[in-house]
C-alpha cells in the first residue's frame, strides 16, 4: 500500500508488538502519551485517525478534542470502551476487526461447551491429583442431541451455529432482532431463548445495553443440567446470580472465557468446580491477532486513500 505519511493518527492504547510500527510507516503516529501532554492542545486539530484498543475508553471529551477526526479503527470487535453516541453524532467513521476473530472465538466456545458439560478440565485435575488409582471419575453427559441457545447471532454466533449442527445440536437464538437469513427458531426474550435451550452460548456485544443481560431468571429458564458459556463480555452475565444458580442447582455448569473484573476474577470463579475459566483468550492466537491488526490498519488505509494530507 501507498505511504500516506502525511495525515496524523492518535494511538489511544499501546498496541501489541509490530502493530504501531506498521502504521508509523504509513502515517504520522502518536502515541497515547501526548493526550496528557501540555502540546495536546496544538496538536488535536492534525489528528484524523484514531487506532483504538480497549480497555482504555475512548470518551466524548477525547472526541471533542479533535476538531478534525474523521475515522476511529478498533483493533477489537466490541466497542463498548467508545462512546458511540459521541461518535456517531459527530459522523465518525468506525471501523472494527470483528470479521477477523470469528472463527477463533467460535472454536473457543465449541471447546468450553465441551470442556464443561463433559467435565474435561475436572477430569484433567482428577488425574493430575492422582486419584484415578482409587476408582474412575463420574460420568458426565453427552453434547449430542441437545438444544443450543445463540444469545448474539452476528458474525461469531453464526460461526458457532454451523459448528453446533456437526455435534448433533439444534440451535435457536436471540438478539435485536429476527434475521430471515438464517433458519433457526427466533426468541424474542433471552428468558425465552433460555427456556427452550440445554446450553446458552453469550456471544452478543458487551455495553449498558446488555450488562446482565443473563440475569437470575435466565438461569432459572436454562434450568439444572443447563450450561451457560460466555465468550462475548464478562458484564453480559451477572457473576452473582451465576454463582448463586451453581449453588442451589438451578444451572449445572459454566464455561467462561471472559469475567467481569479481567484480569482479576473473583476468587468464588477461580476455585469454583463447575466452572471452567480461561483468561479471554478466544481470539489469542497469531494468526487472529495479525488479521486484527490489518484490518484495523486497511481500515485507516483505505478511509484516507487518494486523500491529501492537512
Amino acid at each position: 500500500m501507498s505511504s500516506q505519511t502525511g495525515i496524523d493518527i492518535l494511538l489511544t492504547a499501546p498496541m501489541p508488538p509490530g502493530v504501531a510500527e506498521d502504521l508509523a510507516e504509513r502515517f504520522i503516529l502518536h502515541g497515547p502519551e501526548v493526550v496528557e501532554s501540555p502540546g495536546f492542545a496544538e496538536l488535536a486539530p492534525r489528528i484524523r485517525g484514531l487506532a483504538a484498543r480497549p480497555p482504555v475508553p475512548v470518551t466524548a471529551a477525547l472526541l471533542a478534542a479533535l476538531p478534525n477526526l474523521e475515522i476511529l479503527s478498533s483493533y477489537s470487535a466490541g466497542l463498548e470502551y467508545v462512546d458511540l453516541d459521541a461518535a456517531r453524532r459527530r459522523g465518525l467513521v468506525i471501523a472494527n476487526t470483528s470479521a477477523a476473530l470469528t472463527d477463533d472465538v467460535a472454536d473457543t466456545a465449541i471447546a468450553l461447551m465441551l470442556a464443561t458439560v463433559r467435565r474435561f478440565s475436572a477430569a484433567e485435575r482428577f488425574v493430575r491429583a492422582g486419584a484415578w488409582a482409587e476408582g474412575a471419575f463420574p460420568l458426565s453427559r453427552s453434547l449430542a442431541g441437545r438444544r443450543l441457545g445463540i444469545i448474539g447471532l452476528g458474525h461469531i454466533g453464526a460461526a458457532i451455529a454451523a459448528r453446533a449442527a456437526v455435534f448433533g445440536l439444534s440451535v435457536g437464538y436471540h438478539g435485536p432482532r429476527e434475521k430471515a437469513a438464517f433458519p433457526y427458531p427466533f426468541h424474542p426474550t433471552a428468558e425465552g431463548l433460555a427456556a427452550a435451550s440445554d446450553l446458552l452460548v453469550v456471544c452478543c456485544p458487551g455495553g449498558p445495553e446488555t450488562r446482565h443481560l443473563v440475569n437470575a431468571a435466565v438461569l432459572r429458564a436454562l434450568g439444572p443440567g443447563g450450561v451457560v458459556v460466555n465468550v462475548a463480555r464478562g458484564s453480559v452475565v451477572d457473576e452473582d446470580a451465576l454463582l448463586a444458580a451453581l449453588a442451589d442447582g438451578t444451572i449445572a455448569g459454566a464455561g467462561l472465557d471472559v469475567c467481569e473484573h479481567e484480569p482479576t476474577p473473583r476468587p468464588e470463579l477461580i476455585g469454583h468446580p463447575d466452572i471452567v475459566l480461561l483468561p479471554h483468550v478466544g481470539s489469542a492466537t497469531e494468526e487472529t491477532r495479525a488479521r486484527m491488526a490489518r484490518m484495523m490498519r486497511d481500515a485507516l488505509v483505505t478511509h484516507f486513500a487518494g486523500k491529501e494530507s492537512v
